[in-house]
């Protein structure tokens, strides 16, 4: 008898075999060199206020009450004022600054890696929690003043992280607090945030033991603001003439411009 060949069933058969193989050798090759899937993006988690609310409480204020901030970089702080029910503002806290760049005296240009020194506002469009110095918000360097006398600069912040060319750099724990305050300022309808950025603290003491330098009578311009917070508690109005800064009433004369901020 001849042999038989395989029917038709016989044959599915063998190709289901067949493929089954095939799969069992290929399958662990495909899967080992497809690309991994990608990992989901890393969310920061949200800062938790409770404690700052507290402490807010505690010494009479309360998130979102008008907000007014000092730096000094010699004693390498920022201080955080704010207005609770009365006009005049209180001091609320100090914090360390983590790390300014460049030395005493104001910023001139772009790239010198100075920290600006002057008197300066922030506005909500100045406020940035995407920032990759955890959270920031611009002074908004150059200001009228600035603009001038052609001084030139971007991206003057106060920001976390320790890092900095040209900014303020709180720390990212400092800066959650700053920021918070600030931007609950700015919701709560303050128009703007005045911010005194000083060499140093502007006493008569201190200014009487500076030697003649060509920041001298820069400084002495900022100490008027200076003292006229220290005598008031109420930040003054600030504007800009003829190569100086001027206060209050001054402002609205011929020719002097108001420190602005970022309007959106």
């Amino acid at each position: 008898m001849g042999e038989r060949k395989p029917g038709r069933l016989g044959l599915l058969v063998l190709l289901g075999l067949a493929g089954m193989a095939v799969l069992a050798i290929g399958l662990p090759l495909l899967v080992n060199h497809m690309p991994a899937p990608p990992k989901p993006p890393e969310v920061e988690p949200a800062y938790d206020r409770s404690q700052l609310v507290a402490d807010l409480h505690t010494a009479g204020f309360a998130l979102g009450n008008p907000a007014f901030i000092r730096i000094f970089k010699q004693e390498k702080r920022l201080e955080v004022w704010m207005q609770g029910e009365g006009r005049r503002f209180e001091l609320f806290r100090v914090y360390d600054i983590c790390n300014y760049s460049g030395r005493l005296g104001p910023k001139l240009r772009e790239g010198d890696n100075q920290a600006p020194e002057g008197f300066y506002r922030v506005g909500r469009k100045q406020l940035n929690p995407n920032s990759r110095h955890h959270l920031a918000f611009n002074l908004g360097f150059p200001n009228a003043y600035d603009q001038s006398l052609d001084r030139t600069g971007s991206a003057l912040m106060v920001h976390g992280g320790c890092s900095s060319v040209g900014c303020y750099a709180m720390g990212d724990p400092n800066v959650d607090q700053i920021y918070a305050i600030v931007e609950a300022a700015l919701l709560g309808g303050q128009e703007a945030v005045d911010i005194q950025a000083l060499p140093f603290v502007l006493s008569d003491a201190n200014m009487a033991q500076i030697e003649p330098q060509p920041w001298l009578g820069f400084w002495k311009n900022l100490k008027q603001g200076f003292d006229l917070f220290e005598a008031d508690r109420v930040p003054p109005k600030v504007g800009t003439c003829n190569g100086d800064y001027r206060f209050g009433r001054e402002v609205g004369t011929a020719g002097c411009v108001e420190i602005g901020y970022w309007r959106a």
